[in-house]
């Protein structure tokens, strides 16, 4: 085992010492050392419930025949660093968790990892350090929160409801009492946010590429089923040191392909694209961003999940849960092993009835396509990326007017202000991973151009990326990005902005001699963040196309 190398022989005196010192006894020195990597906070909902989970998981990996130890990870809601300076630091918390799980691990050789998460970027970077370190791990997602409740037994959702809502009041849309009543009732307690927004979208896609028990992606925070999973990956994870089972036995290109095509049925958040491309790039695994779009168009949106649609993580769950999702999908997923044992194909013959109203047959989608879409052209040449699930058919394809901010909070200033008519198109730059940096969401615009009601008739565009909760004609992740003099930086305001997603095209239509004239005289703006380590983040991270990762240049 990787801890004899802390534990066995004379030399390991000093270190057997200190492992008493923590109290472990010498009869527990020859089980397999499992570290749990923990995110609990009391800053997230989604989090606060993971000291109970820590119990069971604990209980499962001493009943299989482990010693468990416990270690801390940070954790940033997205939805409280929304709109402010804290979003710059949401996504590169991602390449921060990666490698402090990868730190922990080798400095103290553990044998495996439970992975305990939850919310938005703590997923995916607990997913890369798996990948990266390819030492038996397994993954525990807390789960979703149960939907909020209003008068008239209205469900709410956290993200949709409260983020428009704002707008909405603005607008004279509703009151301060029905303002009050959302506020109060979005968040009913434990649980990532209940829409298939990134948290949620994240936790099924590891449940589909086999990195976490069946169910694990969707059972609620507050079931006893969720106790019982984190008691059984406790389990788990012993069995797998021994059995020497690897997440890059599991996560290979046919699971990240079954992983894209369960994300594009559901019409699940396009943050996954950053993500998977970078835990696939851990995982040594090629995943070309056009291969999004690729299987997109072989498979069918067939759930209407919020926010754009009707069905919550409760819903989706009691339905069929990822199992349902695989048996519908049929053979467009491919046969796969998980941790669990059984390979895709069986997990999907293991469900019995899956409900139809939720879940649909393929012959029966939501919409032809998968939720997501690829564009490009001359303003994003390296790709650009549309969660299409969320697009309405009147806003498929549009010719707007430039209208152009070089921060987030301009233009939501201008939004809030009604300063932004039918026909514009916001165009928010200098907000990518390194120009932001950290590439922030752009929920509280999206949201807001919702709230007004003018989701059929203006786009926004950005180098920064969305919420899983955005929905509308909302195009993010233009490669390349304004900071490094990608085409969004020279556009102007009262430049024509076509946007075509069938066709999936994504132009400037200002001709390449003016553009050549306008980049002659563009200037590098001065970074936003100048120390710190965001300030050395911002030196080493990569495009959207590549999945923002960093590098070592």
């Amino acid at each position: 085992m990787r801890s004899d190398m802390i534990k066995k022989g004379l030399e390991r005196t000093p270190h057997r010492a200190l492992l008493k010192g923590t109290g472990v006894p010498q009869n527990q020195m020859d089980k397999p050392f499992i570290g749990v990597a923990t995110s609990f906070t009391d800053l997230i909902p989604g989090h606060v419930g993971m000291r109970d989970l820590e119990r069971f998981i604990e209980k499962g990996v001493h009943s299989g025949g482990g010693y468990a130890f416990f270690f801390g990870i940070p954790g940033v809601c997205d939805g409280m660093a929304m709109g402010h300076k804290g979003m710059h630091y949401s996504l590169p918390t991602r390449e921060l968790i990666a490698d402090m799980v990868e730190s922990v691990a080798e400095a103290h050789r553990l044998d495996g990892l439970v992975l305990l998460t939850n919310c938005d970027k703590i997923t995916p970077g607990m997913l890369m350090a798996a990948a990266r370190l390819n030492i038996p791990c397994i993954v525990v997602t807390a789960g979703p929160m149960m939907s909020g409740r209003g008068t008239a037994g209205r469900k709410y959702s956290f993200v949709s409801d409260t983020f428009e809502a704002m707008a909405r009041y603005k607008a004279g849309v509703i009151n301060d009492k029905e303002l009050q009543v959302c506020e109060d009732n979005a968040c009913p307690g434990m649980g990532s946010c209940q829409g298939l927004f990134t948290a949620n979208t994240m936790a099924i896609l590891t449940e589909t590429m086999g990195m976490s028990l069946p169910r694990c992606g969707t059972a609620l925070a507050v079931s006893a089923l969720k106790r019982r999973i984190a008691f059984a990956s406790g389990e788990k994870i012993v069995e797998l040191v021994h059995n020497d089972v690897k997440p890059r036995d599991i996560m290979t290109r046919k699971a990240f392909e079954n992983a894209i095509r369960v994300d594009l049925a559901l019409g699940g958040s396009s943050n996954t694209v950053l993500h998977l491309l970078a835990i696939a790039h851990e995982a040594g695994v090629e995943l070309p961003l056009e291969l999004f779009d690729e299987l997109g168009k072989d498979t069918p949106q067939i759930a209407s999940m919020n926010p754009a649609g009707e069905h919550f993580m409760e819903d989706l769950d009691i339905a069929g849960g990822v199992s349902g999702v695989l048996k519908q999908l049929g053979s467009k997923i491919n046969d796969t092993p998980t941790l669990f044992g059984l390979t895709t194909h069986q997990l999907a013959e293991s469900i019995q009835n899956v409900d139809e109203e939720v879940i649909r047959p393929l012959g029966n989608p939501i919409k032809k396509e998968g939720g997501i879409a690829i564009l490009s052209g001359n303003i994003a040449p390296k790709g650009a990326v549309v969660k299409q699930s969320g697009v309405s058919e009147a806003m498929m394809k549009f010719e707007g007017v430039a209208r152009c901010f070089d921060a987030e909070e301009l233009a939501m200033a201008a939004i809030m202000e009604g300063k932004i008519k039918s026909g514009d198109c916001v165009v928010i730059r200098y907000e990518g991973p390194k120009g932001g940096p950290g590439m922030r969401e752009m929920l509280a615009p999206t949201a807001a151009i919702m709230g007004m009601g003018l989701g059929d008739s203006v786009a926004l565009i950005t180098d920064g990326r969305f919420s899983g909760g955005t929905r509308g004609p909302c195009i993010g992740h233009i490669s390349p990005e304004a900071a490094q003099g990608g085409p969004i930086a020279l556009v102007k305001d009262g430049d024509i902005i076509r946007l075509d997603i069938p066709n999936r095209r994504l132009e400037l239509l200002v001709d390449d001699a003016t553009l050549a004239i306008r980049r002659a005289s563009w200037k590098a703006p001065e970074p936003k963040i100048k120390g710190g380590w965001l300030a050395r983040y911002a030196k080493v991270v990569t495009s959207a196309h590549t999945g923002a990762i960093t590098t070592a240049d």
